[in-house]
């Protein structure tokens, strides 16, 4: 999952929050400088990855970006889906996602002096161009794609990322559907195991 997926399934908690959003870019025995909460939202987060990324229907969705993107596929699935969630009207009724979005940003500001060096780098541009609620827009999953892409070594062009949502955008969005009830159901049974 990406950021927007990473701040809500941390559910209200900002240590927790500054976990996920940081883990990253929290590499090795670097875990260990950080308070608890914290860590348990480190591990969360990598909790999440690994159930999205063996996830059937997340396999399924990364079938439509392979041809163009290779291994790259699954982290493209990852902005779909946080598109899918910014869209899902049950979870973000209404304007709910600005409000949620800023709270967010409120919540890590407040924590700022734990960011790692990178992620102190991009969340002033995360903050500034409204990262979280872009993915709800056609120019904020461009501009994901565009920074995976920018970040990857062996891809270049982000444009058959925007085709491939746009021709199987139905099939993606029912691979989100029938996934993240199962994901929030598992991070809650993650969360009362360690609580």
């Amino acid at each position: 999952m990406n950021y927007l997926a990473h701040a809500y399934l941390s559910f209200g908690d900002p240590d927790i929050l500054l976990g996920n959003m940081i883990a990253d870019f929290v590499k090795g025995n670097t875990l260990l400088a950080y308070p608890v909460q914290v860590r348990k939202g480190i591990r969360l987060h990598r909790a999440i990855d690994g159930f999205t990324d063996q996830h059937t229907l997340s396999r399924l969705a990364a079938t439509f970006f392979k041809n163009n993107y290779g291994r790259y596929s699954a982290v493209f699935v990852d902005v779909v889906y946080d598109h899918f969630l910014a869209c899902d009207t049950k979870l973000f009724p209404g304007d709910s996602l600005r409000e949620f979005a800023q709270t967010t940003y409120g919540q890590l500001n407040e924590k700022a002096e734990l960011f790692p060096v990178l992620f102190r780098r991009i969340f002033p541009y995360m903050k500034s161009q409204d990262w979280l609620y872009g993915y709800r827009t056609e120019e904020g999953i461009s501009k994901a794609f565009g920074g995976i892409i920018h970040r990857a070594k062996y891809i270049s062009d982000p444009r058959p990322a925007a085709i491939c949502l746009k021709m199987h955008y139905e099939e993606l969005q029912s691979c989100y559907a029938g996934f993240f009830s199962q994901l929030i159901a598992y991070c809650h049974t993650l969360r009362l195991e360690h609580s």
